[in-house]
């Protein structure tokens, strides 16, 4: 790939993390209010609130880690090689502040896919509302970054 269709590529990828994070945003205001209540006065809407906010913490967890950070590295021209080497050239370039975070985000994502018991579902929901707010900080601090590197290249003369 050249960079033109690198850059396009962030573009597209761009839109797509913001429409995620539009739907994020929505659910975890929502979500927020509800965590307030004690578990055992949870409704079954508002466990459908939280598979809804969950879903889309998954989602845009995924559309960060796996596609512009992997996408970053290509446009940098590093190999992406494995998730450790990609979240540990985010930590260096300044786009995380820990690998740890990603890690946790990354582990949170997983659960969600393989929790089925109400007991630790209320857990999950939790951890999901606290690990929120880090996620949108990583996702505007990753959209800033693609936004420097992509006006860096368009304004330097070949």
């Amino acid at each position: 790939m050249n960079k033109k269709d690198l850059t396009a590529n962030i573009n597209e990828l761009l839109l797509q993390l913001d429409q995620s994070m539009e739907w994020l945003e929505h659910s975890f205001q929502l979500c927020k209010e509800i965590k307030k209540d004690p578990p055992n006065n949870y409704t079954i809407e508002d466990f459908d609130k939280f598979e809804t906010l969950t879903s889309r913490f998954a989602r845009t967890a995924d559309i960060l880690i796996q596609k512009i950070y992997r996408s970053i590295d290509l446009f940098e021209m590093e190999t992406p090689g494995t998730m450790i080497d990609i979240v540990n050239r985010a930590h260096k370039r300044g786009i995380i502040n820990s690998p740890d975070d990603i890690r946790n985000i990354k582990d949170l994502r997983n659960d969600i896919a393989h929790e089925y018991m109400q007991e630790q579902l209320i857990d999950l929901f939790n951890e999901v509302v606290e690990l929120t707010p880090l996620l949108m900080v990583y996702v505007e601090t990753a959209r800033k970054y693609c936004a420097k590197m992509l006006v860096e290249v368009s304004t330097k003369p070949y």
